[in-house]
């Protein structure tokens, strides 16, 4: 594994901007990073990354089915009580899931190690699934890169699929209050990178044969029996929703997602127990010693074996690195906080798993972590993002990758 420095598209922006990429600059500065790709050999990616991810895939679903019969492994997690039952109700019932992304630490040598999983509302999917495809297109084409680079993503192929296998399930909504057939794709109303990757979704969805609508979480209604609807008033019969489980429930309409006329809901409620830190514990204690594992325990003493000085303290529903605290002897003062909005809802203690440090020609450090995907529970590609620091968060940049022997 070797970043590599890259003469980037004169017209990269226009070409984003002309493809829907809105997002491509965030706070001020450069999102999508072409300056630099990272290179893989295909023996790196099927032993270290997709043959694994797959695998710790397989063991999360296990935690879930523990959880459909565990009350301790629920309140562990802090999801609400009232709640408990619908979700088992949802994976008793098989609800089908479209997506995830596992964060892993990789230098190219060694095990991956499982930092994360974002199971409900991952997001990069728009810049992993179709614009670095159309880098490497592109830089292919005008001589960038090395001819005969290919890369590890499939991931578009595997959404459109996915959508395709829920067709005749919505084929059979065609008449109305039922919305006429359409799948609605909602995110909130205020946030760039949200309404991107959700447009994309939508996209794929339409590519797959369904009928879409969009809606603004802000815009969902409800009728006079209880059914989520448009603003056309029309029922809301399969909502995606880019928004966390434990946001949805405490919404107004909250209560109207379980029971006979709640929609078919994607990501499905057992979702719950994959976007919870937690879940890091759990994996840890069901399969101790796992080489893609870290140990982990609650932040609550005692910890397991194989935590010591160096950890990482993470909320339970901490994203995009928000409260998290890294514990090192080595760093200024002992140890790096991240503010944010998270932490009253508990907390897990993981080993420190240091990310991968490369430098560019001018001696920048950048700290990189591999976002794995999967659609279908199959590992289908691959997104870097990298950052100045070691913990990777909302100012992270997102750095294109090749396979290359």
């Amino acid at each position: 594994m070797q970043r590599l420095p890259v003469a980037p598209r004169h017209d990269w922006k226009e070409t984003a901007e002309r493809l829907g990429f809105d997002f491509h600059t965030m706070y001020g500065k450069p999102y999508w990073f072409e300056e630099a790709c990272y290179r893989f050999t295909l023996d790196q990616i099927e032993r270290d990354l997709e043959d694994p991810s797959a695998e710790l895939m397989a063991m999360c679903l296990e935690v879930v089915a523990r959880a459909a019969r565990d009350d301790e492994l629920l309140h562990s997690l802090a999801i609400p009580e009232p709640w408990w039952q619908p979700l088992r109700d949802s994976w008793q019932r098989g609800d089908p899931a479209l997506y995830a992304r596992f964060d892993l630490s990789y230098n190219g040598q060694g095990p991956a190690k499982l930092l994360e999983l974002n199971g409900d509302t991952p997001t990069a999917l728009y810049e992993s699934a179709f614009f670095q495809w159309i880098w490497l297109e592109q830089a292919t084409e005008r001589g960038l890169i090395a001819p005969g680079c290919d890369q590890f993503n499939s991931i578009q192929e595997a959404l459109i699929a996915a959508f395709g296998r829920w067709r005749p399930g919505m084929d059979r909504l065609l008449s109305p209050p039922y919305g006429g057939g359409l799948m609605h794709f909602a995110c909130v109303a205020e946030n760039p990178e949200d309404l991107g990757n959700t447009r994309y979704l939508q996209d794929c969805a339409h590519q797959a044969g369904l009928a879409t609508e969009l809606i603004f979480i802000e815009e969902i209604g409800v009728d006079a029996v209880g059914r989520l609807t448009d603003l056309d008033d029309r029922v809301i019969q399969t909502l995606f929703k880019l928004y966390p489980w434990e946001f949805l429930v405490e919404e107004d309409y909250g209560v109207h997602l379980i029971g006979p006329e709640a929609p078919r809901m994607i990501e499905p409620l057992w979702k719950m127990v994959l976007s919870n830190k937690g879940l890091l514990v759990w994996l840890w204690r069901l399969f101790p010693g796992h080489p893609n594992l870290l140990p982990a325990g609650f932040a609550e003493r005692p910890w397991p074996d194989g935590i010591g000085p160096r950890h990482v303290i993470k909320p339970l529903l901490s994203r995009e690195g928000a409260n998290i605290r890294l514990v090192d002897p080595a760093l200024p003062g002992g140890v790096l906080v991240q503010g944010g909005p998270y932490g009253a809802e508990g907390a897990v203690v993981q080993a420190a798993h240091p990310l991968p440090i490369f430098r560019d020609l001018a001696g920048a450090m950048h700290h990189a972590v591999i976002g794995s995907w999967l659609c279908g529970g199959h590992a289908c590609g691959i997104g870097v993002r990298e950052d100045d620091g070691p913990i990777t968060v909302n100012t992270s940049r997102f750095v294109p990758h090749v396979i290359a022997e």
